[in-house]
């Protein structure tokens, strides 16, 4: 986990639970489900309450760390085949558990032989795909959604690499033909390319492929 993971987790205990998180406290679980686990694995932290319930929620919190593992993915994976669905997540902007109608879209897709679901806006522009980012190339310039959406990791270590502002425009779907390349970036699965959302299509080994995966492989590892 990085700093910017601890930031962003402190922010939403702040916001959800008016506590201060102790990251200390978190740093220190993390490194103790580490101590036998596979050099490759994705810790997860959920801060949680286990005394709110739905009757005493607004009582004062006491956050709980939560640290679960997952071994992670070795593989490369595959170019991403979207497809576009009218839906935006409860406070997108904070990381949090309730993924009940985002995964349920993603069902819903995957059924119909789709990879996972692009999410749309009520006015039609689009925002995130249901656990990652989406970003666009064109013209040599990043581009992502200018949307209420959750900041990403990998996006945001990513633009450090670069040393530049993250750039955003509305994105709707008559723009995606204009778009030279797409891609998803998620902490699990690194820099994805998109090969296609509902008929659109893009190449899925555009030089900016490597340019991305590159930067991202070269950013130096925190100790925990």
């Amino acid at each position: 986990m990085c700093s910017s993971d601890l930031q962003r987790l402190a922010r939403d205990c702040r916001l959800l639970f008016d506590v201060d998180l102790d990251t200390d406290r978190v740093r220190y679980y993390i490194r103790h489900v580490l101590t036998d686990a596979a050099p490759r694995t994705v810790a997860r932290v959920t801060v949680y309450d286990p005394t709110l319930d739905l009757g005493i929620i607004g009582s004062d919190a006491v956050p709980h760390i939560l640290v679960t593992t997952r071994p992670a993915s070795l593989g490369t994976p595959a170019p991403l085949r979207l497809q576009a669905a009218s839906y935006r997540r409860e406070m997108p902007a904070v990381k949090h558990i309730g993924l009940f109608g985002a995964l349920r879209c993603r069902r819903i897709v995957q059924r119909e032989g789709f990879d996972d679901v692009l999410f749309l806006n009520p006015d039609g522009t689009i925002s995130e795909i249901a656990t990652s980012n989406i970003g666009f190339v064109r013209g040599g310039q990043i581009i992502w959604p200018r949307s209420e959406w959750l900041t990403g990791i990998t996006m945001t270590l990513l633009h450090r690499a670069l040393d530049e502002p993250i750039y955003t425009e509305p994105v709707i779907l008559s723009d995606l033909p204009t778009m030279e390349f797409v891609f998803a970036t998620n902490a699990a699965t690194g820099i994805r390319p998109v090969a296609t959302v509902d008929d659109q299509s893009w190449p899925t080994d555009h030089p900016a492929l490597k340019q991305l995966r590159d930067l991202y492989a070269d950013i130096p590892a925190e100790q925990l």
